[in-house]
């Protein structure tokens, strides 16, 4: 139901929220499994991942068939999340927000993005190896703070209908058991070094497991004979409208090129939508298949696995000398964390393969298994600040001296380095479109001129060294 209040309005939907003690505890498979159920129900079910997230949203998104939103207080705005929530509940049925890392951590945490909204939290805690405990964790969790309502447990892995009592049993009657779920490696899903696989790689693999998933509710409840049923629609949680401002149409007849394949995917559905509110077309190309790169204004290559796929990257020459050209040219490329390994010389993958990328920016980039980097920045650009994340597991060396450095949300030390050469803007960071969508026009704008190899900056802001 909708109503309206003063120059708001309030839209009313069922909505639960989906947190955990810590990673690894089974959140996006209870997430993915709850979503696939309830849309088999004919429900229209609106997914959203807190944090800056690539592949946990592709993942949600395939489960529930609806599109998936990242919500994050400092990325996005307390207002861009509110309004994001408002328009995914006039049309749901049913709400699911997945957390990130553990509840409280973080800053902001899930569990400020759910006190904000007044979204109930379930617990989803692995249970395996303890009993009593682990009611005792969830229960001091659930008494951390007095600003967040929690709606109950779930026991994921649970063992037997005995494991389940001794934790039913020991839980507080303000705590209730809203699952136990049964041990089942079946329905895990595939990961990789930055996390889960790509839906896209596992389509028909995932649509097994989401199914399998789905069952795996049923049949653990039905076992178990929990009353309070997590397959049930959580209570209605209201939503307000927090209009946000228009955005100008600085890209007006600008053309942009994206790559989007296997090797660069890590693409934000709300930074296309901030470059169609800007007026500028896109089109996507595959460098790992096409040979001719399409006519464009501006180039961006996102991040992704370009060290999964650098073979195919290093044999495409002919679209690799169009890049080159394109770059020659001084007109603007957007380059991302696995689209900054694209750019420089060389790249190491982790059986120490080596491979000749595009060489517009000197230097190599190696993978580095399991340690890496990652965290909010914002990136300092002559065009304005924009807030970003970085999340990889390499390092690069020899590279130009930066431009500037990322500002970390929290922390004195220089984050993340900007490289700015003719018209291309590479790091590490993955930028969120959104917090300053003037940046974004005059990072993309064809507006630009090159003196003495220097970038006279987009639309006049600055001047900048090559």
């Amino acid at each position: 139901m909708s109503q309206l209040t003063g120059a708001h309005q309030i839209q009313s939907c069922p909505a639960l929220f989906l947190a955990a003690p810590a990673s690894g505890q089974g959140k996006t498979t209870v997430t993915a499994g709850l979503a696939r159920y309830f849309t088999r129900q004919g429900l229209l079910v609106r997914v959203f991942k807190t944090g800056p997230d690539y592949l946990d949203p592709q993942i949600l998104a395939q489960a529930s068939r609806q599109p998936v939103e990242q919500l994050d207080l400092w990325m996005a705005g307390e207002a861009y999340c509110r309004q994001k929530l408002f328009e995914a509940a006039e049309v749901a049925d049913l709400i699911l927000v997945e957390g990130a890392m553990g509840m409280f951590d973080g800053e902001p945490s899930s569990a400020d993005l759910a006190a904000c909204f007044g979204i109930p939290i379930a617990i989803v805690m692995d249970v395996k190896g303890m009993a009593q405990t682990a009611a005792a964790v969830a229960t001091g969790l659930a008494s951390f703070r007095d600003d967040c309502v929690i709606a109950g447990l779930i026991a994921n892995n649970c063992g037997s209908e005995r494991h389940a009592q001794l934790i039913r049993d020991a839980l507080p009657e303000t705590l209730p058991l809203l699952a136990t779920l049964k041990r089942d490696p079946s329905i895990a899903l595939p990961e990789r070094h930055l996390g889960l696989v790509q839906a896209e790689e596992v389509a028909d693999e995932l649509e097994q497991r989401f199914e399998a998933a789905a069952d795996w509710l049923t049949s653990s409840l039905q076992a178990s004979g929990d009353t309070q049923s997590l397959l049930q629609l959580p209570r209605p949680v209201d939503f307000v409208s927090a209009p946000l401002a228009s955005v100008p149409p600085l890209l007006a007849g600008q053309h942009i090129a994206i790559a989007r394949d296997e090797a660069f995917s890590f693409i934000y559905e709300a930074n296309l939508r901030v470059l169609a509110a800007l007026g500028a077309t896109y089109s996507f190309f595959s460098p790992l298949r096409d040979s001719v790169l399409p006519v464009a204004d501006a180039l961006w290559l996102p991040g992704g696995y370009p060290e999964l796929h650098a073979d195919k990257l290093q044999a495409n020459n002919d679209l690799t000398a169009q890049i080159q050209a394109f770059y020659h040219e001084s007109k603007p490329i957007l380059a991302e964390c696995g689209g900054l390994l694209y750019c420089l010389e060389t790249l190491i993958d982790l059986e120490q393969n080596q491979f000749n990328m595009l060489g517009l920016l000197s230097g190599v980039g190696a993978m580095r298994g399991r340690s890496g980097c990652q965290g909010m920045q914002s990136a300092v650009l002559p065009e304005g600040e924009v807030r970003a994340h970085a999340h990889h597991r390499s390092r690069s060396e020899n590279t130009p001296a930066p431009m500037s450095y990322g500002r970390r949300q929290r922390h004195p030390a220089p984050g993340e380095a900007v490289y700015r050469s003719k018209g291309l803007t590479a790091s590490y960071l993955h930028l969120f479109f959104a917090s300053n969508p003037q940046a974004i026009a005059a990072l993309f704008s064809s507006k630009i001129t090159i003196t003495n190899d220097s970038a006279i900056a987009r639309n006049g802001v600055i001047n900048v060294n090559d």
